[in-house]
């Protein structure tokens, strides 16, 4: 395997892991606002406006954690 296909590789691992880093946070998100939503607004609005939010957390903690950990993928091939 060469190094341009093993940094390829490391890459597409690093952003694999930042989406499931992202849905972690999409689950936790969307059970907290549910809880607090839930005591706020009546049904049809609480679990919509817990839904969007977690989902906008989700996003952008995918994007942080798949850019940082490609930058570290891509500045040594050790990742610790």
């Amino acid at each position: 395997m060469t190094t341009q296909m093993a940094s390829r590789a490391d890459q597409v691992s690093a952003w694999a892991i930042g989406v499931g880093v992202g849905l972690i946070a999409l689950q936790l998100t969307w059970l907290v606002m549910a809880r607090l939503a839930g005591l706020v607004w009546a049904p049809p609005v609480g679990p919509t406006v817990a839904f969007a939010t977690a989902c906008v957390a989700g996003v952008i903690v995918t994007i942080i954690a798949g850019r940082h950990l490609s930058r570290k993928v891509t500045g040594s091939h050790n990742v610790s």
